[in-house]
């Protein structure tokens, strides 16, 4: 007999009453903690994620949010929200239900708490791309995670990846883009045999690719780009059959690509560039997915493989700086919608291949510095997408398609060095993208055509050296961004065109070696930009006009005209020396060489004769005084050879306001304001009141000695000054820049050199920073001198003919004016030093310990990246207010390895900052302190430009809400990025 139960109608309701209130309760904690979560965090108003998290609207409705069918939450999904603010962990992991957690892409900060490790239940952890700090937290309870990223979000010190053994079903681990402590890949990952996506670029890892990584067969993504990885690539690589793209730029591997190599069939995108890998690409040939193939600044060399032009999806190929040889293969680019190619600095010969941009895709042809031969293929005249045009540098041939100076996208033309022939056609009016044309050195020939001024966006024109005839059209004039004009050693004729006063960006004009005729245009002096002005080797006749006065020219060049009349005064100056040479009809007061200018009556004028008399009677009286006390000083000091016995040459780049002895007269001890590794830097005051800071540069010979009783450095034998002396005081007396120190002038002997700058009254930053002399600098001010230094450096850079090392950027080289702002100085000097100094004296060369760039010490060469090194120092100086060097930075400790220390937590971070510096800007200089941090990396690739340092920090103006962020590129945008790491 069943047994039979009666469940009272009471009881029913009382548990359907408990059951109610318990969800009832549930519901409500849980939507007190997301109220409490948006409390915490904040979003701007344009695009409020947070507006209907109100506590009338049902949380499941709630923006971001996915409930489970219990009404409980399971996804918080807020990527990409521009969100900020500190992430409350310890709430969002009360959520017992929480499977998602998405919160990539915003602008979270503080630190990733353990209070994540109670996420347990969690299968997808996004928190990348934001800007946390400290050390990554032990996560080891989150074993149901399939998804975890974490790059890109300022994470430092040691990964704990311990916590990641225990993640078996995990499918996604992103990394990449932390500056985590150097370690060897972690073998806990090669046990992850589910991984389809590994991304840990630049995080640190060193050593060699372990040979399991092979085991890892489900793995699509690869990249381990940005690191400090060595040996060759390994052969367990070939197992990865369904690996889709392999990133390992950027590293420091060697060898060839492994044996198997091509068995990877499913690889679209393959990137090895800036390695030290070498050999063949016999492996390529049978990799016909290619999508993307970059082996750039490699050793890798032969021929390329045939099959390469069979590869129907290939677009994208960047091979240059190897040694390559032999043809491309006719085919390439033909069958899929090809981007560019980059092939330059190798060896090819043979024809351009002509269909790559037979589906009208193709962007840059760029094949620099090879030995390619024959013609440009006429296909590329209707190649309408084309950006950029460079073949110079090889042994091409025959005409330009005329087409192809009108491609209305075409930013550079470059087919300089070659063998071309035939004349620029009037389809250069339709190329309105137009930003550079650079023909150099060929044999085209014709007239300019004056539809060139339709190319409105040119800033470059460079025409030399060929046998272009006719007048320079007009119309040039109209070119407004017009910076450089070169049109020297051609055959045009007539007058120089009065327009180009008009072209108000104009910075270089060389029409030298021409048949022009006529005068110079009155209008040239009103072009505010003008620096370099080279007419010499034509037929100018007329005055030169005073107008030029007014211009701030590093070079001048008439020689070799018929010019007449005077020379204006302003530019009879020892700069302009030989300027004028060759022009018979010229007169000057005060160039030596040349007649007098006289009178209309051709006799001198009386007022002219009495004014010389005068003069010739003052010089007179002073040289009788002057030698009066020069006997009575001699009769108190012995044997003593002063500055002023010896015999000096004074070159002048600026028009001068003193004379040799006034400068003379004021090297003395009791003005010695400093000295350093190349002589001592004296303060002179003129009669006026005018200061002038003026370097005396000691010779081998010299050596700074002193004989007793003198107060000014006496001089040993006469010795030959270096050549290389004479060039950088050239280098320095053409640099006009508002934050690189003025040099007025040099003045040398057989066995001393003097250069007058301008004097600095602040000082320098070092001794603001950290001698007596220091006084408060607020973070604005810190601010400015930064961005001020950095602009010099980019001048020095990228702003000169040639690229200025400075090779001592320090803090004691940039000088503060009465209002802080700075000067770079004392640029090339070390270099001086190396010319003249003794063996003992070679460290000065280098730099300044503390600021040397760790490369030097196993290469002993300094580049730009070196100085962009020992510029980020100073930054670190200027935002902690710390030496370079100090005791409590250990052994072998400088200020790069402690800031490296401090990058634990937010706190440790926030204490780097000088503590002078308010709360409210610290996090303005923490800005910063990441520039300052790319700056100094190991590797001299991975540290910015200083063009670049400059953007950062005026995207870092305090009081601006910027971030600065490095991101990485999806593969969405790779085509994009592998562009950007090409040759402009």
């Amino acid at each position: 007999m069943a047994a039979h139960f009666n469940c009272r109608p009471e009881l029913i309701l009382f548990f359907s009453i408990s059951s109610s209130f318990f969800f009832s309760v549930a519901f409500s904690d849980e939507l007190q903690t997301l109220l409490s979560i948006k409390s915490t965090l904040s979003n701007p108003t344009t695009t409020n994620v947070f507006k209907n998290w109100e506590p009338n609207t049902p949380l499941c409705n709630f923006t971001g949010i996915t409930c489970n069918s219990d009404g409980s939450v399971k996804e918080i999904e807020l990527s990409s929200q521009r969100i900020s603010g500190v992430v409350p962990f310890e709430k969002i992991c009360s959520l017992n239900s929480l499977e998602k957690l998405s919160l990539g892409y915003n602008s979270l900060s503080g630190s990733v708490t353990n209070d994540l490790n109670k996420c347990v239940r969690l299968n997808y952890l996004d928190v990348g791309n934001n800007e946390f700090t400290g050390i990554f937290p032990d996560i080891s309870s989150l074993n149901e995670l399939t998804h975890f990223y974490a790059n890109n979000s300022g994470f430092t010190g040691k990964f704990p990846w311990n916590s990641v053994a225990n993640m078996s079903k995990l499918i996604v681990l992103s990394l990449g883009d932390n500056q985590f402590d150097r370690m060897k890949f972690p073998e806990v990952i090669l046990k992850l045999s589910k991984l389809n996506w590994l991304y840990l670029s630049n995080c640190g890892l060193e050593g060699v690719i372990p040979e399991e990584i092979g085991n890892l067969t489900e793995l699509i993504d690869l990249e381990l780009s940005m690191n400090h990885l060595t040996g060759e690539i390994p052969v367990g690589i070939t197992k990865l059959k369904k690996l889709w793209q392999l990133e390992l730029y950027e590293n420091e591997l060697t060898g060839k690509l492994p044996v198997g190599f091509g068995n990877l069939s499913s690889l679209e995108y393959f990137d090895a560039s800036t390695n030290y890998l070498y050999g063949d690409l016999s492996e390529i040939r049978k990799l016909d997915h290619l999508v993307s193939l970059q082996l750039l600044q490699n050793q890798f060399s032969g021929e390329v493989p045939e099959e390469l032009g069979e590869f129907k999806k290939l677009v994208n190929v960047s091979l240059y700086t190897n040694e390559f040889t032999g043809q491309l293969p006719q085919k390439l680019g033909s069958w899929a919608n090809f981007d560019f190619i980059d092939v330059s600095e190798n060896n090819f010969s043979g024809p351009i291949p002509p269909d790559m941009c037979k589906m009208g895709t193709m962007r840059g042809l760029l094949i620099l510095q090879n030995n390619f031969a024959g013609e440009i293929p006429e296909s590329y005249a209707n190649c309408t997408t084309m950006e950029r045009i460079r073949v110079s540098k090889n042994s091409l041939s025959g005409k330009i398609p005329a087409g192809i100076w009108g491609l209305p996208k075409l930013q550079i033309i470059d087919i300089a060095m070659n063998g071309f022939e035939g004349s620029m056609t009037s389809d250069i009016g339709r190329a309105k993208s137009l930003g550079e044309i650079c023909v150099a050195n060929n044999r085209l020939s014709g007239k300019i055509p004056s539809e060139i001024s339709n190319a409105s966006a040119l800033v470059r024109i460079n025409c030399s050296n060929n046998q272009f005839s006719g007048e320079i059209p007009a119309s040039i004039g109209e070119l407004k961004k017009i910076g450089n004009l070169y049109l020297q050693n051609n055959k045009f004729s007539g007058s120089i065109p009065d327009s180009l006063g008009s072209c108000v960006s104009l910075s270089e004009i060389n029409m030298a070696n021409n048949s022009l005729s006529g005068s110079i245009p009155v209008s040239l002096g009103s072009l505010p930009t003008l620096t370099s002005l080279n007419l010499s080797e034509n037929q100018l006749s007329g005055q030169i006009p005073t107008s030029l006065s007014y211009l701030k020219l590093n070079l001048l060049d008439f020689s070799n005209n018929q010019l007449s009349g005077a020379i204006p005064d302003s530019l009879s100056i020892d700069a302009y020396k030989g300027s004028f040479a060759g022009n018979n009809g010229l007169c000057s007061q005060n160039i030596k060489n040349f007649r007098r200018c006289y009178g209309e009556s051709g006799k001198p004028g009386k007022l002219h004769t009495l004014l010389l008399c005068l003069l010739v009677a003052v010089i007179v009286v002073l040289l009788s005084f002057a030698g009066y006390l020069y006997f009575k000083k001699n009769s108190q000091k012995g044997n003593e050879r002063p500055l002023k016995q010896n015999s000096w040459n004074t070159k002048s780049f600026h028009i001068l306001t003193f004379t040799e002895d006034e400068i003379l007269d004021g090297i003395r001890q009791d003005n010695l304001i400093g000295k350093g590794g190349s002589g001592s830097v004296y303060r002179v005051q003129l009669a006026d009141g005018t200061d002038f800071a003026v370097k005396h540069i000691w010779t081998s010979d010299s050596g700074g000695r002193k004989v007793s009783g003198t107060t000014s450095p006496m001089l040993g034998k006469p010795g030959k000054k270096s050549k290389e002396f004479e060039a950088e005081v050239q280098t320095l007396s053409s640099i006009r820049h508002v934050n690189v120190v003025k040099l007025y002038c040099s003045i040398t002997s057989d066995d001393s050199s003097l250069l007058v700058y301008e004097y600095m009254p602040n000082g320098s930053l070092w001794d603001r920073l950290h001698t007596c002399k220091k006084m408060p600098l607020d973070w604005e001010t810190r601010y400015e001198i930064a961005l001020g230094a950095a602009k010099g450096l980019e001048y020095l850079h990228h702003g000169c003919d040639k690229p200025v090392i400075h090779r001592d950027v320090k803090s004691s080289n940039i000088l503060l004016d009465e209002f802080c702002k700075p000067r770079i100085a004392d640029f090339g000097l070390a270099k001086i030093s190396q010319a003249d100094s003794t063996k003992d004296s070679t460290h000065v060369i280098a730099g300044t310990h503390g600021y040397i760039a760790p490369e030097y010490g196993y290469t002993h060469k300094v580049n730009e990246k070196s100085d962009v090194y020992s510029f980020g120092v100073v930054l670190m100086e200027l935002i902690s207010g710390k030496r370079p060097i100090e005791p409590e930075y250990g052994e072998n400790g400088n200020i790069v390895t402690w800031v490296s220390s401090k990058l634990k937590s937010k706190e440790s971070v926030l204490s780097i900052v000088d503590s002078s510096i308010p709360e409210a800007l610290k996090e303005d200089a923490i800005k910063v302190l990441r520039i300052a941090i790319v700056c100094t990396a190991r590797l001299p690739t991975l540290r910015p430009t200083m063009r670049n340092v400059v953007k950062m920090l005026e995207d870092a103006e305090p009081c601006k809400l910027v971030g600065i962020i490095v991101s990485k590129d999806d593969g969405n945008n790779k085509a994009e990025q592998l562009k950007d790491r090409n040759k402009m």
